[in-house]
């Protein structure tokens, strides 16, 4: 007979060897493109309040008048929530621009970095890549922080 601590150490080893992979948390660099910047203008399709990151998709038409469904992360919805939005500052059917860097390994995915929003103010998507211009990095220097209304960081295009 197995002595009950072998039991459960085979047991342990045997979980441990079959358990699913964790997805795991990577850098901007290991998904993202900085070296590919993109700029989408779209119909908002989907909104998803997840963590570690909030997404949200959009319907943008090319030039030959064909719709391809686009896949845009953002920060987690409680940088989010630190940056300006609220649960309603997008609406599916909203139509939107978005800035941020292509995904390395799918063609149709963005990391965003800043977010033009149906009202036209512009919001930070909390990107791990970098989210603002260098001249906005410090308060007091056209920081958005230093204009906010209630409620939105707005952030001006350079």
């Amino acid at each position: 007979m197995i002595p009950k601590a072998a039991f459960a150490l085979i047991v342990a080893t045997i979980l441990a060897l079959t358990a699913p992979p964790a997805a795991a948390h990577h850098s901007f660099s290991a998904d993202y493109d900085s070296h590919k910047p993109v700029t989408l203008k779209g119909v908002v399709t989907k909104i998803e309040w997840t963590n570690p990151h909030a997404h949200f998709f959009i319907d943008v038409m090319d030039d030959k008048h064909l719709t391809t469904n686009w896949k845009l992360e953002l920060a987690s919805p409680k940088v989010l929530l630190q940056q300006g939005w609220r649960a309603r500052s997008l609406n599916v059917g909203d139509e939107v621009t978005v800035d941020g860097w292509m995904a390395r390994n799918s063609p149709t995915t963005v990391n965003a970095r800043i977010v033009t929003l149906a009202d036209g103010h512009q919001v930070s998507a909390g990107s791990s890549g970098g989210d603002l211009p260098q001249k906005w990095q410090s308060p007091g220097h056209g920081h958005p922080l230093d204009e906010a209304r209630p409620g939105r960081h707005p952030v001006h295009a350079s």
